[in-house]
This record gives C-alpha cells, sequence and structure tokens, in this order.
C-alpha cells in the first residue's frame, strides 16, 4: 500500500468549494489530499496590445506559494525581485490549459486573470492549480453570461490535470510529496473532458521508461481525469450542464493514398474532426469502382464506407481527361495501363499515346468529384476541375499520379513542381476540398 493507504490507481479526495472569495468573479478553494489552492477569476475589459483589434480575448495566469505553503518557508518572489523559472512554466502551464477549451472569439475582447495562491502544498499543486481554475474560470464567464455581457458561454469542454509516475517499480496514480521526491519518473498530464490531451510533462527522475509503461501511465491518468471531471461537475452544480462536452465528428477519408491523405488533412485540418483514413479500417474490403462518371463512383464509396463505418466518410474520385484522347483516361486514370499499374506505367501509356500531338492539342483537364455521406442524411456532392496541359516528359519530383504530366494553365508548372500549398490553391481537388470545407462547417454549425 501506498503512503496514507491508497492504492496504485487510487486519486486523493479532491474537494471544491466555489464561491471562496467574496471580490472575484469566480473563485474555488481545491484541496487534493493535504495540498490546498485557492483560484480565482478576475475580469478585465481589454486586451494585450498585440491582440487589440483582432476580436478574440485572452486567459492568463499567475501562480505563487505562500512562504509557509512548504515545509520550511520560502521566501516570497517579489522580495527577490524575480519569478522564478518553476513559476513561469507554472504559470504558462494554466494558461495554456485553460484556453485549450475556451473559444476565445466568443470571449470577445477581454482578459481574464487566473490567480493560483497554494496555501498548502503537498504535491501536485500546479496539476491542482489547473483543476481548480477550471472551475472558478467557469463561473465567471457564466457570470459574464448572466450579466449580458456574453451571448453564450464560450466554455467548449472541461479540464483537469493529475500526476503519474512509476515509483518502485509501479506505476501510481496522483503524487504525494512524499512520493513525487522519490519517484523514478514524474509525469503531469492534463485533459480535456473529450479525453483530449492538452500536455505531458514527463521525466525520467532516476530511470527510463518504455512506450509500454508510458502508456500504462496515460491509461492510469485517464482514470483519474474521470473522477476529477466528476469532482468539477458536482461543484459546479447546474452550470456544468452550459458546458457542452462535444465528442469530435470522426471523418473517415475513403482511401489508403497517403498522397491524398495529406493533401486532405492539410485542407481540411482546422476543423474540429477525427480525421482518419481506412489506413485505420484494415477489415473494410476495397470498393469496386463500377460508376460511369467520377460523381457516380465518389458516392458509391462513401456510401460504402459509411455503412461499413458507421462514420461520415468522404469519398473522391478524380482523374485525368485529355481532350485529343476524347476525355480518357476518365473514370479509368487509376488504372490506365492496366489493373493494378503504377503511376510510372501509366504515365509512361500516356505519353506513348501523346507522343506526335503538337503543344496546340495537348489540352487537359483534372477533375475531382467529392461525395460526403452522413450516416441517417442525403449525401452531398460537389465537383471541382482544373484546366492544363500535357507534357512532352515528366518534370519535378513532387505530387503523384500523373503530377509530373499535367501543366497548370495558371502556373504554368506541372503539379510535381509545385510546392503541396501552391497545389492546393488551384488543384482540382483543392477547389472541390474548397466546396467541401464549407459543407462540413455548415453541418457542424447545424448540429451546435
Amino acid at each position: 500500500m501506498r503512503p496514507g493507504g491508497r492504492k496504485e490507481d487510487e486519486h486523493r479526495p479532491v474537494k471544491m468549494t466555489t464561491k471562496y472569495l467574496k471580490y472575484a468573479e469566480g473563485s474555488v478553494l481545491i484541496e487534493v489530499g493535504d495540498t490546498k489552492v485557492i483560484c480565482s477569476a478576475s475580469v478585465e475589459d481589454s486586451v494585450p496590445g498585440w491582440l487589440r483589434g483582432e476580436g478574440q480575448g485572452w486567459i492568463t495566469a499567475e501562480y505563487s506559494l505562500l512562504p509557509r505553503s512548504t515545509q520550511t518557508r520560502s521566501a516570497r518572489e517579489v522580495t527577490r525581485g524575480r519569478i522564478g523559472g518553476r513559476t513561469h512554466e507554472i504559470q504558462r502551464l494554466i494558461g495554456r490549459s485553460l484556453r485549450a477549451v475556451v473559444d476565445l472569439e466568443a470571449l470577445g475582447e477581454r482578459t481574464i486573470w487566473m490567480d493560483c495562491d497554494v496555501l498548502q502544498a503537498d504535491g501536485g499543486t500546479r496539476t491542482a492549480a489547473i483543476t481548480g481554475a477550471f472551475v472558478a474560470l467557469a463561473e465567471a464567464l457564466s457570470r459574464l453570461k448572466d450579466q449580458g455581457r456574453l451571448q453564450r458561454n464560450p466554455v467548449k469542454d472541461f479540464v483537469a490535470a493529475s500526476s503519474v509516475g512509476l515509483r518502485q517499480g509501479r506505476e501510481i496514480l496522483d503524487l504525494a510529496y512524499e512520493e513525487d521526491v522519490d519517484a523514478d519518473v514524474d509525469m503531469n498530464v492534463v485533459m480535456t473532458g473529450n479525453k483530449e490531451l492538452v500536455e505531458i510533462q514527463g521525466t525520467a527522475e532516476k530511470s527510463t521508461f518504455s512506450r509500454e509503461k508510458l502508456d500504462r501511465m496515460l491509461e492510469l491518468a485517464e482514470k483519474g481525469m474521470e473522477y476529477l471531471f466528476s469532482v468539477q461537475q458536482e461543484a459546479l452544480g447546474p452550470l456544468a450542464d452550459e458546458i457542452r462536452v462535444k465528442k469530435q465528428k470522426k471523418l473517415v477519408l475513403a482511401t489508403h493514398n497517403e498522397g491524398k491523405v495529406k493533401e486532405l488533412q492539410e485542407i481540411l485540418g482546422h476543423l474540429p474532426l477525427d480525421i482518419c483514413s481506412l489506413k485505420d479500417y484494415p477489415q473494410v474490403p476495397p470498393v469496386e469502382e463500377t460508376g460511369n462518371t467520377f460523381e457516380e463512383n465518389a458516392v458509391l464509396k462513401a456510401e460504402t464506407i459509411s455503412r461499413l463505418t458507421g462514420e461520415m466518410a468522404l469519398a473522391d474520385d478524380s482523374g485525368l481527361e485529355v481532350a485529343f484522347l476524347d476525355g480518357k483516361p476518365g473514370v479509368y486514370s487509376a488504372r490506365f495501363a492496366g489493373p493494378g499499374a503504377t503511376d510510372e506505367q501509366n504515365n509512361a501509356l500516356l505519353l506513348e499515346l501523346m507522343k506526335e500531338v503538337p503543344v496546340a492539342r495537348r489540352n487537359a483537364r483534372f477533375v475531382c468529384s467529392i461525395a460526403l455521406a452522413v450516416p441517417g442524411a442525403q449525401t452531398r456532392t460537389v465537383t471541382g476541375t482544373c484546366e492544363g496541359k500535357i507534357a512532352t516528359s515528366p518534370r519535378g519530383s513532387g505530387g503523384f499520379g500523373y503530377d509530373p504530366l499535367f501543366i497548370s494553365q495558371e502556373e504554368g508548372k506541372t503539379f510535381a513542381q509545385l510546392a503541396l500549398e501552391d497545389k492546393n490553391r488551384i488543384s482540382h481537388r483543392g477547389r472541390a476540398l474548397e466546396k467541401t470545407r464549407v459543407v462540413l462547417e455548415e453541418l457542424i454549425k447545424e448540429e451546435g
């Protein structure tokens, strides 16, 4: 048994007393075992100079240890004339953790100052400060909403923090001071209510640790978070219902092609979606493309993948249409040189068929149709195109497929010669994805 009789996966008792200070917009006394921290939130109707006019707010923190919060007296940092490195680090960590779960645009041009003052330290003061500060912050933002200064509560999720570590060969949760100073590995974990990680601070104090042990410690931390979130919710009472814990919707990209996945994630990565590909679903069989058009194939793939995974699925069918070849290879672009053909084989066949064709007759265009299949809703489709010509030989080392042969009309270079950012801006897929992005944003907004 651990000091205090706790099991390895048992957190110290946590108690929160809200509205602890008379004047602060939000405040809480958090007690984690013998560690005690007062967290308060103060609202200031201005932002740092570098944020003025940006239409968003800021959350920052100050942290301090009272002189006799520890076993021996520590001088106040103000008397030393400077803030210590540890204090600086903790203040920044608290600010980052809270900003991760707040819509700063919805906050408006305001600064929320979080003051976290340690009355008594017995290990885990920074994690207690984050966990308690969230409750004080939620109280303050709810007060602003009740006063009509905010249209809605900008808190998007819960956030809490706890420590895990290795001591005497065992993974343990929530280290008290006696364990902290003797730990082989000490790690602080900050996590949202949606089980998303904000920060991991792990150090091999006495010995290194394996990936397997890291995974076990993170699992232990997640168990501790569940307890902390329940304490936060109890402390906030009905206010907890205002905080919408949103599960990120999953979007499955119906492809194994790493080039496509990279492009798609580049363009859609800013959306609040868990984006994955068919590599994450090895049990899903290939979908045979039997459609006569790009749109038919995209719809077929998206709806099949959505049905098999139960998630939103995004599929595209794209290819090259060459005017001299009456629109070929078209829907057969990926298998132009036969089933299982490589990009090099497809390009070689195209060059062979076009070897006597003059520049004036080498017009071509890339076409991309994208289908978004959503369980229980109608499938939506968009199409993008890009005009150009076929080169007489491959140019450039980037891209994939026919990129080394397709000269963009706008850039005068092949897709393989363009940086990914430039290619995405003008490509058929980039244009179709821009339309898809609008569709996804509308869908996310509709579902609140």
